[in-house]
């Protein structure tokens, strides 16, 4: 799997970083000199956020590489991203430079945040296969894409474009019509107008305009959106209710949309000034990595609820949940980097998320033996944890990658016990688990035996591990000097 980034800054690093780290090899052209350094920053960045969204690992890192020319970059390649400065003259000369030597099947997308696809194709030799898709900074963490076609573009180039997104773990939201700035843009410039005067009047700083953002509206929007908050203002009679009530305000003049006020160097200069005391000293790179820890801890908490891009994250994670093989007798049940989420203020992992390692193991062995999600709600029956032994072994730190191997102590009757060993990447044991599960009816809270079919599942699986010695450290308590 092959993709193109013509433009490596920003958002092109973003395209490149989401790439990279769902397995495609990636070709990167971008004049800058610069253009290295500042992509392997980004992708240092998204290596530590974007495996921190998922309980998987993300397939084998692609290979990323930086060509000289267009036609370096683009022959042979499926995706081609265009991320070049935002001026439509340039844009079409790249086309023009890109459709003398990519495959006539291939899709260029834009990562144009205002120009129509119609604007866009003027000109082509192969209008049909060049379509927006805006993406949303981090691109590698935020999953919408804004995906606009023209009349001209392929039908199958559309499909094509929505399913390799969802590859990569991100969410096609596509436009009905073509319009400028699409539909995220112009409800961003919305409030962006309405921000700039309430500086420009004094009503507000910076900061204070943002906190108005942070501490309301913004983690509402996180997980309904506006019309979805609206129908829970008008309570339980819904949304005619509130538009009935609330709709006439709209008359009133409160804001300024079709006015913004001047940029004079007067009115930038105290902008930069309270954006800058604003940021009380923090980097550029300080402020990305609270932002994109932030938004792994906003994502993971979306995606227990099955909310707006957690719904998305969750699907992807899903596909990354393979079968991972044996590692010689033992059963390879986890495989995931350690989120920044999981570290405390020691730097390494805290001692719940051990256990949820151990959790995310046994699960998995119980979907090897039949016994998934959907067999459970079906059947009613499950196992249930019943005593756990950790040992902490090692430090785990963030960004590790954590490997579990899993063997089977004993499946007799309504009795499984497992043994979870967690090593990293290199092989350094940093901590086991020993579980007691019973197996338990759902329907009457009680323990019992399990179908035939479970029980034949797991006692193939336990005749593997039947023979092998006990594990250092199984049986053991605390404070065990054996």
């Amino acid at each position: 799997m092959k993709a193109a980034i013509i433009g490596g800054g920003v958002i092109g690093g973003g395209w490149a970083s989401r790439f990279l780290l769902n397995g495609y090899d990636v070709k990167v052209y971008d004049p800058d000199k610069e253009a290295k350094r500042k992509l392997n920053a980004m992708l240092k960045n998204a290596k530590r956020s974007l495996p921190s969204l998922y309980d998987f690992a993300l397939p084998e890192e692609g290979k990323l590489t930086f060509c000289s020319t267009i036609e370096e970059t683009v022959q042979g390649v499926k995706w081609i991203q265009e991320s070049v400065p935002e001026r439509l003259d340039i844009k079409q000369n790249v086309y023009k430079q890109i459709q003398k030597f990519c495959d006539s099947d291939a899709i260029i997308a834009s990562s144009t945040s205002g120009f129509k696809p119609s604007e866009l194709n003027e000109g082509s030799n192969n209008p049909k296969q060049i379509l927006v898709c805006h993406p949303f900074n981090p691109v590698y963490l935020l999953p919408l894409v804004e995906v606009v076609p023209s009349l001209l573009t392929d039908k199958n180039i559309i499909s094509e474009c929505c399913k390799f997104l969802k590859n990569i773990g991100m969410k096609p939201l596509l436009v009905r019509k073509e319009i400028d700035a699409h539909i995220a843009d112009r409800l961003i410039e919305a409030i962006w107008r309405e921000a700039l005067w309430l500086v420009h009047d004094d009503i507000a700083t910076t900061e204070e305009v943002d906190d108005a953002m942070k501490y309301a509206m913004g983690l509402r929007y996180a997980l309904m959106g506006v019309f979805e908050h609206m129908r829970l203002a008008g309570g339980e009679q819904g949304m005619h209710h509130f538009l009935k009530q609330f709709g006439p305000c709209l008359k009133w003049p409160w804001t300024k949309l079709m006015d913004v006020p001047d940029l004079t160097d007067e009115f930038v200069t105290k902008i930069a000034t309270q954006s800058d005391n604003q940021a009380k000293g923090r980097s550029i790179q300080e402020l990305e990595i609270s932002r994109d820890d932030t938004l792994v801890g906003i994502l993971r908490a979306l995606r227990a609820t099955e909310r707006a891009a957690g719904k998305t994250i969750n699907e992807h994670n899903n596909d990354l949940n393979i079968d991972l093989g044996h590692d010689v007798e033992l059963y390879l049940t986890v495989k995931r980097q350690i989120p920044q989420t999981w570290t405390d203020v020691n730097g390494h992992m805290n001692e719940t998320n051990y256990l949820e390692v151990c959790s995310q193991a046994t699960d998995k062995f119980m979907e090897m033996m039949g016994m998934d999600v959907d067999y459970i709600k079906t059947k009613q029956e499950s196992y249930f944890t019943v005593e756990t032994h950790i040992r902490h072994l090692n430090e785990a730190k963030e960004g590790m990658l954590i490997i579990a191997k899993t063997q089977v102590l004993e499946a007799s009757g309504k009795k499984l016990r497992l043994f979870h060993k967690l090593e990293t990447d290199n092989g350094t044991l940093i901590a086991t688990g020993e579980h007691m599960l019973l197996h338990v009816s759902l329907k009457t809270r009680a323990s019992c035996l399990p179908s035939k079919k479970i029980a034949e599942n797991l006692d193939h699986l336990f005749k593997k591990h039947s023979k092998l010695s006990l594990p250092e450290g199984a049986g053991r308590s605390v404070g065990y000097k054996g």
